[in-house]
């Protein structure tokens, strides 16, 4: 897919990160090698941080209760990282543009995630090649995000498809 292709290298160039970086991080089995636990750990210690942050930043995620957001993500990296597809199981295809197009992600909110989640990393210590693979990967699709909101529709609304409980968005 052609635009999919120069998302790919738009993300690259101003992560200096290439795509082979995820797609290093998807095949490393990075679910085995650190543990469902400790994903789950890194994903808690995350939005312990967003959910503590300043406000412009945690206006972000204003309509997911952390609970919520942290389920997501230790799903979407179950999946993502070689172990169960969790999250597709409970919501469907990640199709990260379409669930990210909604929110307003520049470059400002991309560095700040990027920030609160290396931070994380170090929480937990996830260290060596599994902690370079994950920094890398977390790079390269938080820029890819950015400028794949681009060929989102800014006006559609945030839609899980009856995907999840009341509350649990």
């Amino acid at each position: 897919m052609a635009g999919k292709s120069s998302l790919h290298a738009q993300a690259t160039a101003m992560s200096s990160v290439p795509f082979s970086a995820v797609e290093d991080a998807r095949a490393a089995g990075l679910y085995v090698r650190i543990g469902p636990e400790k994903l789950a750990s890194l994903s808690a210690a995350f939005y312990e941080r967003v959910y503590s942050d300043e406000p412009w930043f945690r206006a972000l995620f204003a309509s997911t209760s952390r609970a919520a957001a942290t389920r997501n993500q230790v799903e979407f990296h179950a999946q993502e990282f070689g172990g169960p597809r969790l999250y597709e199981e409970r919501k469907g295809p990640t199709m990260l543009l379409g669930r990210h197009g909604p929110y307003a992600i520049g470059k400002r909110e991309a560095e700040r995630w990027l920030a609160l989640m290396e931070a994380a990393i170090d929480d937990v210590a996830i260290v060596g090649e599994e902690a370079a693979l994950l920094r890398g990967y977390f790079r390269h699709m938080a820029w890819y995000i950015v400028y794949g909101r681009e060929l989102v529709n800014p006006a559609r609304t945030v839609g899980y498809y009856g995907k999840h409980q009341e509350g649990e968005v």
